[in-house]
């Protein structure tokens, strides 16, 4: 047969949210040594939703360090870390919780590189479950996406597949500036789709693009974290009355 072959398509593999989250932490640590993982439970348990699994092990006490029940004072040691040229990454059990740091995160984190007039950056990512779950009560359940969108001087980052969440959060890990990744906890155990290119340890997704999920010509449909698959569906439907949505 004459001609060459064609080339083979990019092997896909389903990765899960949650694993491909850890392999944006694994990645960073050892791409960057100034890049360290705190928060409860993070080390020795392996993370409350095994998002740090393995990594304890891996990079010791210095890189990932289990602190006590205090959202306020752990935030505050990474934001201090962050001035002092430390690149942190701050888990919250659940973004509820936050709300105990909010000091930390907006006067502290977001407003220091304005106020000082450049001169002090703080590269921090605060990032953990966010939104409504399954059987967790009324204090895991809040969605936070509006809050902190509204406060200047932070990044916000919502992702949907396992691909948006390794590339978007090794981008977090990588930006100048503080960056929210706010997770869904109902995601975190969904395989998609990834492709070998979204699997290389220098994949990232860059920040504040949207991102077409579907092509479409007659109605446009905008959504982060779940709601994105919730619009893939609807988007379905509606293909088989002639309606194409871009989502």
């Amino acid at each position: 047969r004459s001609g060459s072959p064609l080339s083979p398509p990019a092997a896909l593999s389903q990765v899960t949210v949650r694993d491909a989250l850890n392999q944006a932490l694994d990645e960073e640590l050892e791409r960057d040594e100034r890049v360290f993982l705190l928060g409860e439970e993070v080390a020795q348990y392996d993370g409350a939703y095994k998002i740090s699994r393995g990594l304890w092990k891996k990079y010791g006490d210095k890189r990932v360090i289990d602190t006590p029940i205090s959202e306020m004072g752990f935030t505050g040691i990474a934001v201090g870390a962050a001035m002092a040229g430390l690149r942190p990454v701050c888990e919250f059990m659940t973004f509820n919780f936050s709300m105990q740091a909010i000091d930390q995160v907006i006067n502290s984190a977001a407003k220091t590189c304005y106020m000082s007039a450049g001169s002090i950056p703080v590269p921090i990512v605060f990032r953990g479950p966010n939104g409504a779950s399954a059987g967790v009560a009324a204090q895991h359940s809040q969605c936070f996406a509006a809050w902190y969108g509204h406060c200047p001087g932070l990044k916000v980052v919502s992702p949907w597949s396992s691909e948006d969440a390794k590339g978007l959060l090794k981008a977090s890990i990588r930006d100048d500036n503080p960056v929210v990744v706010l997770e869904s906890e109902l995601l975190y155990g969904v395989p998609f789709e990834m492709s070998e290119q979204a699997q290389s340890k220098e994949f990232v997704i860059p920040i504040g693009k949207a991102k077409i999920e579907k092509q479409g010509t007659h109605v446009t449909l905008v959504a982060h974290s779940r709601p994105v698959g919730h619009c893939l569906e609807a988007a379905a439907v509606l293909s088989k009355e002639g309606v194409e949505c871009e989502v």
